[in-house]
């Protein structure tokens, strides 16, 4: 999951004016669309370069967490399925969607996966739970249903979920920099959170963030493509001179240090190791179910709004607004949530950066065939993708949250407080509990019990009234003995 500023569309040319590039060009509807080879080259790697930083962050949030077992994901394996996933996700949107949306593993999604699943069970059972939500989502699509469920959750509370994911995905950031630390127990204090790690800043590893962090939103400030990718390689350079020059102990898991052999041969040592059901025996059907269903939510209204959002960018709507040939797009989409399950990346969906190739005039999936080939060379680049420490790389999970609480708090009708209680108690609950189910949840009931207090019950669809039922009996699961 990411967010990044919309590029300004070229103008569509005239089909008859472009020059026709045969059977590619039949296939791809490449001149049909106005658009032509060059364009879609430039734009496919534009939007590699755009969201690359995914091949870093994905291994760096994922590696952090432990499993249930105190395990820890390989960070090595992880990049290898990470640009695995990206580039068979995306290759295929390109040739059976046919249009420039990549995909990657999402952000806010691996968090989920990361801090809420794992710890809860083994890596395989969380992995597999991501792969039932693929499952899940491509069965929506399959009888009709994913845009009639997206329709039941009202638009206030769709936007809520993409903030707090993008509050959430902000303070996995600063605590993974070292910026902010977690009070130790023994230090009997209700106040969770300190700046550093006693209460000030010191260090190289924290400069490297807080100068990676204002380069960052000074690039997205000017507009400048491919910016979050820009600050990793600029602050990943700044802390390998840091590091030759000076002792420090302090980067964490990564070492920011010049790899011997840049290139080397991918690991695909996580892929296929998932385990569908095992999940279910470790924190029972109910709660099996509910993150599942999280995990559904979280890629769900994300991966609808971004895909109709750059199809209309890339004017493949038509006047209604509806884009032909929609439900092969979402079934793809589907499909790739449970293939990142399936390389244990997390679930892959689609990425908002693509308007950044729609920005350099691709309109037709070859761009993505451009991108997809992009990640598949990445696979032999895991030791460079390995020496980016968090310091370099997490100043992009500010930033994108910062960007999606810009684009999505305006969408809110903070003057109708039965959207407008819910939609902040959602938002706030995901960071303050450290759980996107948490937020969701309350969210939902909070929205559901307003509504009849409004005496709006005939507004709130039924779906609502099933789910928000389903999470109260979540919560009070311990109060009845059935924890």
């Amino acid at each position: 999951m990411s967010t990044s500023a919309p590029a300004k569309v070229p103008a569509p040319e005239q089909p008859g004016a472009q020059p026709s590039y045969g059977a590619l060009d039949r296939f791809f509807k490449i001149s049909e669309r106005g658009s032509t080879l060059v364009r879609e080259i430039r734009g496919g790697f534009a939007t590699f370069f755009a969201m690359a930083y995914i091949i870093v962050l994905n291994p760096i949030i994922l590696s952090s967490a432990k499993d249930m077992y105190g395990h820890h994901l390989n960070s090595g394996q992880l990049v290898t399925a990470t640009a695995l996933s990206a580039a068979f996700t995306t290759l295929l949107m390109g040739v059976i969607g046919n249009v420039p949306i990549a995909l990657a593993a999402g952000l806010g999604v691996n968090s989920v996966v990361a801090l809420q699943l794992a710890p809860r069970m083994t890596w395989p059972d969380a992995m597999g739970m991501v792969v039932l939500a693929g499952l899940v989502v491509m069965l929506l699509v399959a009888t009709g249903l994913r845009e009639r469920v997206m329709n039941a959750v009202p638009y206030g509370l769709r936007k809520a979920i993409a903030i707090g994911i993008g509050l959430f995905i902000m303070l996995i950031g600063l605590v993974d920099s070292g910026f902010v630390t977690r009070i130790p127990d023994v230090a009997q204090t209700t106040v969770p959170l300190q700046l550093g790690t006693d209460g000030h800043l010191h260090g190289w590893p924290v400069l490297v963030f807080i100068l990676g962090a204002l380069l960052t939103f000074i690039l997205i400030m000017r507009k400048v493509p491919g910016a979050i990718l820009i600050s990793i390689v600029g602050m990943t350079v700044l802390a390998l001179i840091l590091n030759s020059v000076t002792t420090i102990d302090t980067w964490g898991l990564t070492v920011p240090k010049w790899p011997g052999n840049p290139v080397s041969s991918p690991d695909f040592g996580l892929i296929g190791h998932v385990s569908l059901f095992g999940g279910f025996s470790k924190v029972g059907v109910l709660t099996g179910i509910l993150f599942v269903f999280t995990v559904l939510l979280s890629c769900f209204f994300d991966a609808m709004g971004t895909i109709m959002g750059i199809s209309d960018e890339a004017k493949l709507t038509d006047a209604e607004g509806y884009m032909p040939g929609i439900n092969k797009v979402l079934f793809v989409d589907g499909l790739s949530v449970a293939v990142g399950g399936a390389t244990s990346s997390s679930a892959t969906t689609a990425f908002v950066e693509s308007t950044a190739g729609v920005g350099e005039g691709a309109r037709t999936g070859f761009a993505n065939v451009v991108t997809g080939g992009l990640f598949g060379l990445a696979l032999f680049l895991t030791p460079i993708a390995t020496m980016v420490p968090s310091q370099a790389a997490t100043p992009a999970l500010v930033a994108v949250g910062f960007l999606i609480l810009s684009n999505s708090i305006k969408e809110i009708d903070w003057a109708d407080y039965t959207i407008a209680v819910p939609a902040f108690v959602t938002m706030l609950m995901m960071p303050f509990t450290y759980s996107i189910t948490n937020g969701i949840g309350m969210g939902f009931i909070t929205f559901v019990i307003l509504r009849l207090a409004a005496g709006r019950g005939r507004e709130v669809p039924v779906p609502m009234y099933v789910v928000a039922a389903v999470f109260g009996f979540y919560y009070l699961m311990p109060a009845l003995g059935l924890t």
